[in-house]
């Protein structure tokens, strides 16, 4: 005679996660996780800040070749000038670079513009001569544009040639500029205010044209009548 068959042993049912321990869980490791991204961040910001500072210095050395020494100015709305501290800007205010030569001479001035190109803004530095009332030099302070071509505008020999003497006069009356600076069709320019764009990169040609125009046009109403102020450093 067969012995019965034992009892399956009886399972023990899975003790569910309360629902508050499980978020009171995830908040602590939310909040650690938040906590290293902003220690991480304020550490590194001063770094980051140091490091765009330095950019933007070589990047005015480019495009004013004679420059030996370089100060960083603020243009304010109501048209003062003055020297740039290490907090931020006052509300509305433009920054520019005052470049000296050898002699301590204004040698030009140098500002950013922005705007948008082919893959993300493009920021180039212009140089600015008051003896011409125009661009001498641009130079390139960050862009992620198309390797081969948007980047061509560090490289091609013609379109570099648009900014020996890019005019950007003022009007009589200092308001603005006497001509937009634009970007025409390659081969087409035939005002010294026209930028010739490159055959194959159109959209960062006109990225560089517009950053340049918008920049000169908030910039120079304000900065021109108080160059005089920055003759000496």
């Amino acid at each position: 005679m067969n012995a019965p068959a034992a009892s399956p042993a009886p399972v023990e049912p899975v003790q569910a996660t309360p629902t508050f321990a499980l978020l009171r869980t995830l908040s602590v490791v939310s909040a650690i996780c938040g906590l290293i991204i902003v220690a991480s961040y304020l550490t590194t910001l001063d770094r980051a800040k140091a490091n765009r500072r330095l950019a933007a210095e070589r990047a005015v050395f480019k495009v004013l070749p004679s420059a030996k020494s370089v100060k960083e100015y603020w243009a304010l709305p109501s048209s003062e000038i003055t020297l740039a501290g290490g907090s931020d800007p006052p509300a509305g205010a433009l920054r520019f670079y005052a470049a000296y030569d050898a002699e301590g001479k204004l040698a030009g001035i140098a500002a950013e513009g922005a705007a948008k190109g082919y893959a993300d803004t493009v920021r180039v530095m212009f140089g600015y001569s008051k003896g011409c009332d125009c661009i001498v030099g641009i130079g390139v302070v960050s862009m992620r544009e198309t390797p081969g071509i948007g980047d061509r505008i560090l490289t091609d020999k013609g379109f570099l040639a648009n900014f020996k003497a890019l005019d950007v006069r003022l009007k009589e009356d200092l308001s603005a500029l006497v001509n937009e600076v634009k970007v025409v069709k390659h081969g087409t320019k035939t005002q010294a205010w026209q930028i010739d764009a490159i055959s194959g990169a159109t959209v960062t040609s006109r990225a560089v044209g517009k950053g340049i125009n918008d920049a000169a046009q908030l910039l120079l109403p304000r900065l021109v009548p108080k160059l005089d102020k920055l003759e000496e450093p």
